[in-house]
């Protein structure tokens, strides 16, 4: 009698450096148990996916033909993406499809990152100084139904749930919203960027600066750059700019 054959983990990927990406893709590509359906580049795509491969799902069930889009076991996600963002972008994972697993990751392992990311849904949180090892574990560990978060991060929120120690609590004070526009503002975005993207006037854009600067205590993007950095928002590099550290890539 033949054993059934592995049913392996489905992933989708993504992450808005496509060095990144690959690098990330041929890693997963080697384990046994683990496939990659598909790469992304932004919560602006792995949302389309999902509407494309929810439509699939109810075809499947009327037994109509399906397309290329599959429902995937775990979504590996980079933390902090241009436009939507990881956080954002989890929250509304969540909203159209409620039992995906996110595994959030991220190179900015303290203050509001991985907070927030677990707030907003995410099953597990990588930094991506992980070894391979652990990122594979993360994903089963995850995808078996359990929690996971890097052994560093997970001390860092048992001691400080709630960021005030590593400065989290500071952007805590923002809304959603203000979240989001703070990011993008730090991610070096103008104004009439920020209002295009987002269908808002320029006018209700500068309303939500404004909010921000006075509720952090700041008065200018430089301020509130060098602010995100320190507190973990975000790093002087403006997130991973690279291969990732999972080990080596080269075989």
């Amino acid at each position: 009698m033949q054993n059934a054959p592995l049913k392996k983990i489905s992933i989708l990927l993504v992450d808005d450096h496509e060095l990144v990406r690959e690098g990330v893709a041929r890693l997963l590509s080697d384990a046994p148990d683990m496939v990659v359906l598909a790469q992304l580049s932004s919560g602006e795509e792995v949302l389309e996916y999902l509407s494309h491969a929810d439509f699939n799902d109810i075809n499947a069930v009327n037994n109509l033909p399906n397309n290329i889009y599959q429902i995937s076991d775990i979504i590996l996600l980079d933390a902090r993406m241009p436009g939507l963002g990881g956080i954002e972008a989890t929250r509304e994972i969540m909203k159209l499809s409620p039992e995906s697993k996110v595994v959030a990751m991220s190179s900015v392992g303290n203050g509001v990152i991985p907070s927030q990311m677990l707030r907003s849904g995410a099953k597990g949180f990588i930094t991506k100084s992980v070894s391979v090892e652990e990122m594979l574990k993360a994903i089963r560990v995850v995808n078996d139904g359990d929690h996971y978060v890097t052994p560093s991060v997970a001390r860092r929120l048992a001691v400080d749930p709630f960021g005030d120690d590593g400065g989290g609590g500071l952007f805590d004070k923002l809304s959603r919203r203000e979240l989001q526009i703070g990011q993008m503002l730090t991610d070096g975005k103008k104004v009439s960027q920020i209002s295009t993207y987002l269908d808002l006037s320029p006018k209700t854009v500068y309303s939500y600066r404004y909010r921000i600067f006075e509720k952090l205590g700041i008065r200018s993007d430089v301020e509130l750059t060098i602010l995100a950095v320190k507190h973990g928002l975000a790093d002087d590099t403006r997130e991973f700019d690279g291969l990732p550290s999972f080990g080596s890539i080269a075989s």
